[in-house]
């Protein structure tokens, strides 16, 4: 079974992504998730949120998240670099 992949609109362009996980991280480590915004939630969750070129780089990312041993609660891209709604 083959399996189909929407066309990116832009490719080639940076997606922005969020990514939630469970727990609190503080703004310095914002360079190791490579300029990512670090925001808070009072729910206790942290998002991380910023632009990804491609999909290995999505995937190191969550690998990052994974290393820290923080429960993954989502990721969503939100849209294109140029502000185009996925």
């Amino acid at each position: 079974m083959a399996i189909q992949h929407a066309p990116q609109k832009n490719p080639g362009q940076p997606a922005l992504y969020q990514i939630r996980i469970t727990g609190h991280l503080n703004s310095q480590w914002s360079d190791w998730f490579e300029g990512m915004a670090i925001s808070l939630d009072d729910s206790g969750d942290t998002f991380i949120t910023g632009p990804v070129v491609d999909q290995a780089a999505l995937y190191g990312l969550l690998k990052k998240v994974r290393n820290l041993g923080m429960p993954l609660v989502s990721v969503s891209q939100i849209q294109s670099q140029k502000g185009e709604n996925k």
